[in-house]
């Protein structure tokens, strides 16, 4: 009997995804079309006809799943190699406390635009639709490719691999079907919520973005102040100031769904599964910015009906029973223009009405990992949708109804075109970190602004005079057991991992200032507004201090491999800088594991 061939979880999906296919009457998967299909291809090479010349071509396979997967453009070979070799030999200094100073225009100068969707109507057919989008986002690739050719060209710049020196566009969303799904937002909603994480406002704020919601579409704009747990409240008020200069027709709420302590010196410690949703700070305020929007046009009392009853539940220490008729209607609503019905984008999409029957619609936008699902979830007040802390978990846009009258449209993160420095975007968590080739330069990045060696407890390099991102990474590596698997050689790779996750999760907090922050700094921290954030993340603290909602962290399966990537810091308070431990180990947290 011939021996059976192994057959590998991979496949066994793709087998599945191919049979659900054919029952849609769709065309199976292609050779190059999705995972596992190269395998499946050689099986069916043998018993498939080869096509001819005068054969008409297969007809398009109509459900792609990685249609909505993030594709950022990255660095040549040769900016890799270059980067990776002045990781090795540039000494850190640490940068005065200005250097954390960001000017937006600095990230998003002139010139910098997004896709816009083409005019269409009705009368259109799905494939011109289809065909004059993909024209104008590939007139817009082109345009911008020109016009950063065009600027090097001034400058006398020589290298064009996209380095960090903030002349070149930073990577930026290349994937149509994720734009489509931005459009589509900005389409149906009457309101849009732009999700900003706090500790960096200055990437999350696409000038464009804004100008086109508040002038071209004519919709209110609310900038959700995200995270705000993970920033002074004297920097959160600083941020707000700014915005609200920079942006007059837009409102501001800060905004966080686990509210703790406020941040420490040091290393932070993990935030824990559990808790509940109802103790998020920010719903309320977000309510009274819309009804400033909307006036008398929608009624909300039902929404602050139900803030009332959460807020009672909490006081008694119980969780808010969802009410059957405040289910979502429209849970996980795929409408892209690949739909399952062949109706196309031009039946899907209609000229939205401003509050068709009666329905406030808040659209929440924002860029990957500023926590846009987790304020749908908090919001809602249960895990609705799904979070994660790797970027890119939200594929396409989902709709919820938060009460008869208000209804909320979860939107898949987009990183729009910028001159921001990539190794922030990596710090951020816009880019993924598990798809970095070179994350020593975003170490180094991030050492030169933040004491590394004393919060992370590294031992000196020896005979050397300082310290370089290469080391830092060695040392981490040496100090977690971070080896190779054939030579056990210090794995700096997995170390340089390690240490941007804890950047990425806020356990090491790099929160950016505005222009003129520590001038400034007295002003901010005696300013009223900063008191009232301060009170108002204490009164959403109690019973929750060091807890997360649920959903709010990873599955299951993410936190076995932080666990054996040792990311968890022994429970208790934060690491002050300089102090030392007897146990060198006493950050792996093995009672956490």
């Amino acid at each position: 009997m011939p021996r059976k061939r192994p057959f590998s979880a991979k496949r066994k999906k793709q087998q599945l995804r191919d049979r659900r296919e054919r029952k849609r009457g769709d065309a199976p998967a292609g050779p190059d079309s999705g995972p596992g299909s190269r395998s499946e291809s050689r099986e069916r090479g043998s018993d498939a006809a080869p096509a001819e010349a005068g054969d008409p071509a297969p007809p398009p396979r109509r459900h792609d799943p990685g249609r909505f997967r993030l594709q950022l453009g990255g660095p040549r070979a040769e900016a890799l190699a270059r980067r990776r070799r002045r990781a090795q030999e540039e000494l850190l200094e640490l940068l005065p406390e200005t250097a954390l100073e960001l000017d937006p225009d600095t990230v998003y100068g002139p010139g910098l635009d997004f896709p816009r969707r083409p005019p269409w109507s009705f009368a259109m057919s799905p494939e011109e639709l289809r065909v004059r989008e993909e024209a104008a986002f590939s007139a817009f690739l082109r345009t911008l490719r020109e016009g950063q050719r065009h600027d090097r060209a001034e400058e006398g710049a020589t290298n064009g691999d996209g380095d960090d020196d903030g002349g070149d566009v930073a990577p930026f969303e290349h994937n149509l079907e994720t734009w489509r799904q931005l459009w589509r937002v900005l389409e149906m909603s009457d309101v849009i919520l732009l999700i900003t994480d706090a500790r960096h406002p200055a990437l999350n704020v696409p000038p464009a973005l804004a100008t086109h919601v508040t002038r071209e579409l004519g919709k209110g704009l609310i900038l959700i102040l995200n995270k705000v747990d993970l920033t002074s409240p004297a920097v959160a008020t600083a941020w707000s100031h700014l915005l609200r200069r920079r942006f007059p027709a837009a409102r501001v709420v800060p905004f966080t769904s686990a509210p703790r302590r406020p941040p420490a010196p040091g290393l932070q410690r993990r935030q824990r599964r559990g808790g509940g949703w109802s103790r998020a700070v920010g719903p309320r305020q977000l309510l009274e910015a819309c009804e400033s929007i909307v006036g008398e046009e929608v009624d909300l009392s039902s929404w602050r009906a139900r803030l009332d009853r959460a807020e009672e539940a909490a006081a008694r220490g119980e969780e808010e029973e969802e009410e059957e008729q405040q289910e979502e209607v429209g849970d996980d609503v795929d409408v892209g223009d690949d739909d399952a019905d062949g109706d196309g984008p031009v039946a899907a999409p209609r000229q939205w009405e401003r509050y068709r029957h009666g329905v406030l619609t808040l659209g929440c936008v924002g860029l990957p990992n500023a926590g846009k699902s987790s304020v749908l979830n908090a919001l809602v007040g249960r895990s609705a949708v799904s979070v994660s802390r790797a970027p890119g978990r939200t594929r396409y846009f989902q709709t919820h109804f938060l009460t008869p009258t208000v209804r909320l449209c979860d939107c898949p993160g987009l990183v729009f075109p910028s001159r921001a420095p990539p190794a922030l975007q990596v710090l951020a968590g816009v880019y993924p970190i598990s798809q970095l080739q070179e994350p020593y330069s975003a170490v180094g990045y991030l050492a030169a602004r933040l004491p590394l060696p004393p919060l992370l407890q590294l031992r000196p390099p020896s005979a050397a005079a300082g310290w370089t991102a290469w080391d830092l990474c060695e040392a981490w590596a040496e100090k977690r057991g971070y080896k190779t698997a054939k030579a056990a050689r210090n794995d700096v790779y997995r170390a340089a991992n390690s240490i941007l996750r804890l950047a990425a999760e806020g356990r090491l907090r790099l929160c950016l200032r505005p222009p003129g922050y520590a001038a400034q700094k007295d002003l901010w921290e005696q300013h009223p507004e900063t008191a009232a954030l301060a009170a108002l993340q204490e009164r959403g603290e109690p019973g929750v201090r060091g807890s997360a909602p649920p959903g709010e962290g990873s599955t299951s399966e993410e936190e076995e491999e932080e666990c054996d990537s040792g990311e968890e810091v022994e429970p208790g308070e934060a690491t002050p800088p300089g102090s030392t431990a007897s146990n060198p180990f006493a950050l792996l947290g093995e009672d956490e594991c």
